[in-house]
């Protein structure tokens, strides 16, 4: 049986995610700041699926807490095969008028807490010579948008690396880039559904992008851009300059 752990699971994709690996028949251990809307989620992933689903209250802009987190993954007697870090939030993108000490919690979480709940699930995945990871990144990575876009590249770069570093000993390593995707993420920044300002067309259905990132993890690709139309938006931004490419970005995911 594959037990999973998965960061950022009381709503948006890292419930989806939850509720897809459930109905693969995975464990599940699920982490989040709130307790309460955790138990929500795990009591309705109980009631349809007969899995087993642990909840981990943690705040993973506080060391202590990643502590926590790490130390579940390297329990040798309740091994973690597939480690999903989804859990994160938005910036408005005027870095110069941001609160520093919300920058810093900003690149923590985006990129201090993966980077260490990664190392701290490996060694028992290389160990057992089986395992994936999976980082939820955006394809704000692709194109210039403060400190998001920033945080978001250096997930794609170290999933990048690492796939081709650890796929020989049977540990995948997936970044995942949605686009504009239907979550609470954006209402959580202050934007009310319907002001986001973005076209019907560029939005993704939560259910979708999960689905299609787990194929593309399970087929060992280093990263994922669940959509035709935003691996196009990708590939667009690569020829365009900088200042071009910014306009038509996402920092959403």
């Amino acid at each position: 049986m594959v037990t999973a752990l998965i960061t950022g699971a009381s709503s948006g994709l890292g419930a989806e995610y939850a509720r897809q690996l459930a109905a693969r028949g995975a464990d599940l251990v699920l982490v989040a700041r709130s307790v309460d809307a955790l138990g929500a989620v795990a009591e309705a992933i109980r009631s349809c699926h007969r899995v087993d689903v642990e909840i981990l209250g943690a705040d993973l802009t506080v060391t202590e807490d990643v502590e926590r987190v790490a130390a579940r993954l390297a329990n040798p007697a309740a091994p973690i095969e597939l480690l999903v870090n989804n859990a994160g939030f938005g910036l408005p993108l005027d870095f110069e008028t941001n609160d520093i000490a919300r920058e810093v919690d900003h690149l923590r979480i985006h990129v201090e807490a993966p980077l260490r709940l990664t190392h701290a699930a490996l060694a028992g995945m290389l160990s057992r010579g089986h395992g994936r990871v999976l980082n939820v990144a955006s394809v704000a990575a692709y194109l210039p948008r403060s400190t998001y876009g920033a945080c978001k590249r250096w997930l794609v770069e170290f999933s990048r690396w690492a796939n081709a570093l650890y796929t020989p000993r049977g540990v995948t390593v997936t970044a995942v880039c949605p686009g504009f995707t239907h979550t609470d993420f954006h209402e959580r920044m202050g934007l009310p559904p319907g002001q986001e300002g973005v076209p019907g067309p560029l939005w993704l259905d939560a259910r979708d992008v999960v689905a299609e990132s787990l194929r593309d993890a399970a087929r060992g690709r280093g990263v994922s851009i669940p959509s035709v139309r935003y691996k196009a938006l990708v590939r667009l931004a690569a020829l365009l300059p900088a200042s071009v490419a910014a306009g038509i970005g996402t920092r959403g995911r």
